[in-house]
C-alpha cells in the first residue's frame, strides 16, 4: 500500500460511486503502485478497478490530466475503459482487464517485444493527451523538490550534468513531433490478453518524444541492447540507425531523471519500500551509459541519415 487508507475509509470512499454503491462487493489489492493502492473490486454486475491517489505527494501528479489521458489511451484501443472519476475522493474508477500483469522475464519470450511495439504504435497513434511531458524539464523540478526539502541525492549525481545536456542539445537539434505517451511501461504497466498486450497507469502520461517511451521501455523492462534494437525496429518497421540511438540516449535521460524521483520517494513517502536501492539501480544504468566509450558515437548517430 502507497500510502495510508484504512480499508473501512476505502469502503466509505467507494460507497459514494454510483456503480459501487449499494452492492455487495468483493475488494482486494493489487500489487505494486507506489504512488496509490490500487483494489479490484467483483460485483455482480462487473468487475474494476479504483486507483486511489495520495492527495499530498512532491512528485507534481496531475489527477485531471492522469483521467483526460487515461480515456483518450481507452479510446485509441489500448487503455482500460473509464467508469467513474471523482477527485474530490482522490478514486479514478477503471474496467479490470483480464490478462496477464508482465514481468521483466516476459520480454525474452518469443512475440512479447512486438506486442509492446504495436501498443505502443497504437496509444502514440490514437487522441493527442492534455499536457506534455518532458524529463528536460521534470529533471530540474525534481531536483529542485529535493534541494527545497534537503533530501539526499547520489554522490556525484551532478557530476554528469554536461553529459545529460549534452544528449538534450542533440535531441532538440533533431526534433520530431511528439505524441502521446504512457512515459512510464515498466513491465507491471503491461497486460497480456492473448495476442494483445494493454498499457495502464497514466499518471507520467503527456504527449512526447516516442523515443522515450521505447528508451524507457528498454531500461525499466530491463531489455538488452540487442532487445531494444528489436523493439526500435519493430516499432518503426524497419531497422533505423538514428532511432535506436535515439531510444537509448533517451533511455538514459529517463534513468537520470527517474533517480531524482526515486529520491523523492525515499525522503518522503511512508511505503515500507527500499526507495534507496531503486534510486541506485536507476543511478547506475545513467551512469554506465554516460560513461561508455561509445557515448560520442550515439550522439553523432542521433543525426545519422538512414
Amino acid at each position: 500500500m502507497s500510502f495510508s487508507l484504512s480499508d473501512a475509509a476505502l469502503d466509505a470512499l467507494l460507497e459514494q460511486l454510483p456503480l459501487l454503491a449499494g452492492q455487495p462487493r468483493q475488494v482486494e489489492d493489487l500489487a505494486g503502485g507506489l504512488t496509490n493502492r490500487n483494489v479490484k473490486i467483483t460485483t455482480a454486475a462487473g468487475v474494476y478497478v479504483a486507483r486511489c491517489a495520495d492527495p499530498a505527494n512532491l512528485l507534481g501528479i496531475d489527477r485531471d490530466q492522469e483521467h483526460y489521458n487515461t480515456r483518450a489511451a481507452a479510446a485509441a484501443g489500448v487503455g482500460a475503459p473509464v467508469y467513474d472519476y471523482r477527485p474530490d475522493l482522490g478514486i479514478l474508477l477503471l474496467g479490470y482487464l483480464d490478462g496477464a500483469t508482465l514481468s521483466n522475464a516476459d520480454f525474452a519470450r518469443p512475440g512479447v517485444i512486438a506486442k509492446a511495439a504495436q501498443a505502443c504504435r497504437a496509444l502514440h497513434a490514437g487522441p493527442r493527451f492534455r499536457g506534455d511531458f518532458d524529463m528536460f524539464a521534470q529533471q530540474p523540478a525534481y531536483l529542485k523538490v529535493l534541494q527545497d526539502n534537503g533530501f539526499r541525492i547520489p554522490d556525484g549525481y551532478m557530476d554528469f550534468a554536461d553529459q545529460f545536456d549534452a544528449i538534450r542539445r542533440v535531441l532538440a537539434a533533431t526534433e520530431v513531433p511528439t505524441v502521446p505517451c504512457n512515459n512510464d511501461l515498466l513491465a507491471a504497466n503491461f497486460v497480456e490478453d492473448g495476442d494483445k498486450v494493454w498499457l495502464i497507469d497514466y499518471e507520467y502520461s503527456g504527449n512526447n518524444d516516442p523515443c522515450f517511451e521505447l528508451g524507457n521501455i528498454w531500461r525499466e523492462c530491463r531489455l538488452s541492447i540487442a532487445g531494444l534494437e528489436e523493439l526500435v525496429s519493430t516499432y518503426y518497421g524497419r531497422p533505423l540507425r538514428h532511432k535506436i540511438a535515439r531510444a537509448r540516449l533517451q533511455g538514459t535521460v529517463s534513468q537520470y531523471g527517474w533517480t531524482l524521483w526515486g529520491c523523492i520517494q525515499n525522503g518522503s513517502s511512508s511505503l515500507e519500500f527500499d526507495f534507496w536501492e531503486w534510486v541506485m539501480e536507476r543511478y547506475d544504468n545513467a551512469v554506465a551509459e554516460f560513461s561508455r566509450p561509445d557515448f560520442g558515437r550515439l550522439l553523432d548517430e542521433v543525426s545519422a541519415d538512414d
